[in-house]
């Protein structure tokens, strides 16, 4: 099965032409600009035969349900989290 991980960047990106495959094409990485982006470059891959997306924390939970639509809801769509801990961190890094 082939597996994507989606990074919502900082707005300024070609996502067509940011992205990288590994391990024989099988695991993809592309860098979106908004969840708009994301969900036409997801919607794509599924048709091309991606069979699970894992999306980046900053998409949280109304971004992965997009995707999800996007997707047709015809393959896995997760988002990575952290824990509350760490929330100033994650705002001090990201901002």
């Amino acid at each position: 099965m082939d597996f994507a991980f989606l990074i919502m960047s900082d707005g300024k990106t070609d996502s067509a032409k940011e992205m990288a495959s590994i391990c024989s094409g099988q695991f993809t990485i592309a860098n979106v600009n908004d969840i708009e982006d994301a969900r036409k470059v997801a919607a794509e891959m599924e048709r091309k035969g991606v069979g699970c997306i894992e999306l980046c924390g900053a998409f949280g939970q109304e971004g992965c349900k997009a995707v999800i639509e996007a997707t047709g809801g015809r393959i896995p769509v997760g988002y990575v989290i952290h824990l509350p801990q760490q929330d100033e961190l994650f705002k001090k890094a990201f901002s």
